[in-house]
């Protein structure tokens, strides 16, 4: 099964990587995730947990998790070029798109 389409998320019991062709979560060593790039996503995401468990009351640190979500899906699209790539901002419940643009409806 070829996914064509990641979304990075900072989800409780996710792995940071939503797989957007098929839904659920997909193993940052499934798909061939660079070591350093695997051990950026573990660390975003126990802060992510953090402010989740907070309630995303702390709008400075959900802005800074959320640039660090961007930029971690930006490094995602440049180990897999193919694939479309965005971030979804679970503190703002939406999702942000930084190298393409959704169909306008």
């Amino acid at each position: 099964m070829k996914t064509t389409y990641l979304i990075v998320d900072g989800m409780l019991s996710g792995t940071g990587i939503r797989d957007g062709d098929h839904g659920g979560y997909i193993e940052t060593s499934a798909i061939g995730v660079s070591s350093v790039l695997t051990g950026r996503i573990s660390e975003w995401l126990e802060r992510y947990e953090n402010a989740h468990f907070f309630q995303f009351e702390n709008a400075v640190e959900n802005e800074l998790l959320d640039k660090q979500g961007v930029e971690i899906a930006r490094s995602l699209k440049a180990e897999f070029p193919d694939a479309r790539v965005t971030y979804f901002s679970n503190a703002e419940l939406r999702e942000i798109f930084f190298d393409w643009m959704p169909p306008k409806r």
